[in-house]
């Protein structure tokens, strides 16, 4: 592998699987339209360690899932299930199109860092994210694209370094974005972001799944977060759904609307065992 491939280890699933030995490397995964997601008896275990235990869990195709709860609860463990960078010690986790056909998800992940390569400009870091056997001029092109969707076209040159937290984090994006994923899973993505610039976020991963349409389930510790981005948040507790709550309000949202107060205050007794 070269060293775009080897980072791509941790940001597109499909290459822990791919044969060392293959001087090509996997190409760019199929396009799809956003996937259902259909858990069952869904247990995860390290040695002694009974992380998830019988999640069941149906998540319709372009449904916005946020998933709360304490450290150690098992929120990490259950995304990476969904992409495949781990495997159930028991049940079934599969994805369906929206004929109910059972689909590959084509699925991508944001992590709380953005996994930059520093020695590459911000549009070969994108271009990264279409994997390999991909024309340089349409690359190139989808590349930029998604650096639109992200409003970071000016950057395109600039080298990682050069660029702030939250303009980093944007890149990650735009690099998940890219192949136009139907499964997009966030694992605290701006956690470590400063308050406005998490703000700014937020509404950027809204805008852009609104347009987009894919599935997307987000990991966050943040139930002002949850709220404010998901049609549904569920509560995970000691691996198991304590909660599972909808979100009604409308998109686009705003902070400080009391009715998502309400919810903040219905999913933090729910995690912290009150009420």
């Amino acid at each position: 592998m070269n060293r775009y491939s080897l980072h791509m280890l941790a940001e597109r699933p499909e290459y822990l699987k791919a044969d060392p030995d293959d001087a090509k490397g996997p190409v760019a995964a199929d396009r799809t339209g956003p996937v259902a997601i259909r858990l069952r008896g869904v247990e995860k275990r390290f040695g002694d360690n009974h992380v998830l235990r019988g999640i069941d869990l149906d998540v319709p195709e372009g449904q916005f899932l946020a998933i709360v709860g304490k450290s150690g609860c098992g929120k990490s463990t259950l995304l990476r299930l969904l992409v495949g960078l781990d495997e159930q010690s028991a049940g079934s986790v599969g994805f369906g199109d929206t004929d109910g056909h059972p689909a590959s998800p084509n699925a991508r992940i944001v992590f709380q860092e953005p996994r930059l390569l520093p020695w590459a400009s911000v549009l070969d870091n994108v271009v990264v994210g279409l994997g390999e056997g991909v024309d340089p001029s349409t690359a190139r092109r989808e590349a930029l694209a998604a650096l639109e969707e992200v409003q970071l076209p000016e950057k395109a040159a600039q080298w990682p370094s050069r660029l702030s937290g939250g303009q980093r984090q944007r890149v990650a994006l735009a690099r998940a974005l890219v192949s136009r994923p139907g499964l997009l899973v966030l694992d605290e993505p701006l956690g470590a972001l400063d308050a406005l610039t998490r703000i700014t976020m937020q509404q950027l991963i809204s805008r852009v799944w609104r347009e987009l349409g894919f599935t997307a389930v987000l990991v966050t510790h943040d139930v002002s977060e949850a709220v404010n981005l998901a049609d549904r948040v569920i509560v995970l507790d000691e691996g198991r759904i304590a909660l599972d709550l909808e979100v009604r309000a409308e998109h686009p949202r705003h902070h400080g609307d009391p009715a998502l107060g309400a919810l903040e205050r219905q999913l933090l007794d729910a995690i912290l065992g009150e009420g």
